[in-house]
């Protein structure tokens, strides 16, 4: 019986958002204002398509921007965290849901040299067309009224666990580990036995600790990181117990 990870990407396992970083490769490295303007909230997907194909108008090329997302840095102590699962993939099983998009996280993981730790990653499919300009799709549609409309990370959650379960694979408890507003829907779904693992003074974090000043009710136990070296000790208690 093993335990299941569940990681967000952005300021979770790489300390930055990759959709803004990305940014940089623009002429004066900014947005033109009329393109930042056309963002609506709930459908930060389809801006972003409007953003790469900006940069592919201007002549950005992939490798260019393959480039710019790889030197990304990692998040305090994720790299020790994830070497540290890799070691001990006996116990866990691993999987990233992400908002980003699967040419960047691809991108990541193989400069990185952590594709293996992986099991699955969950994420806004994504692809160089003919033109060489990188475009991205919704990862589903979904009827969750708390997240926006491209991805529900619970729903997504919950339909990976029923079907490793259809093939005989149970987990004894969910370790979910995350930053932003769109990890909240997944986490007050969580069971007591699970963990949510927050990173400390992110939306996710403050979302949490305002529910329960409110009382409203979360099954899970809260452990709060800032290092990615917190959640190996907290794992390493988890294993033992």
């Amino acid at each position: 019986m093993k335990i299941l990870l569940v990681f967000d990407f952005d300021n979770t396992i790489i300390d930055d958002n990759s959709d803004t970083w990305i940014v940089q490769c623009a002429p004066e490295k900014k947005l033109p204002i009329e393109l930042q303007d056309s963002y609506e909230k709930g459908f930060w997907t389809e801006f972003m398509g409007r953003v790469f194909k900006y940069l592919g108008d201007e002549g950005v090329r992939e490798d260019e921007m393959k480039r710019a997302v790889t030197s990304m840095p990692f998040t305090l102590g994720m790299v020790e965290l994830l070497d540290f699962i890799r070691k001990n993939k006996d116990k866990f099983d691993c999987i990233i849901i992400s908002d980003s998009n699967s040419v960047f996280i691809d991108w990541v993981l193989e400069a990185a040299g952590f594709h293996d730790v992986f099991d699955k990653v969950f994420t806004n499919p994504a692809a160089f067309d003919s033109n060489g300009h990188l475009t991205v799709e919704n990862y589903h549609a979904h009827s969750c009224s708390r997240c926006p409309k491209n991805l529900c990370k619970n729903v997504v959650l919950v339909e990976f666990i029923d079907k490793q379960s259809q093939q005989g694979v149970n987990y004894t408890r969910i370790v979910y580990i995350g930053d932003g507003g769109n990890d909240v829907c997944p986490v007050t779904f969580l069971k007591k036995s699970d963990v949510a693992m927050p990173r400390k003074g992110y939306t996710l974090q403050k979302t949490l600790s305002r529910m329960s000043q409110n009382l409203e009710p979360m099954e899970s136990s809260v452990v709060v990181w800032s290092s990615g070296v917190e959640i190996i000790s907290h794992l390493q208690f988890l294993i033992k117990e």
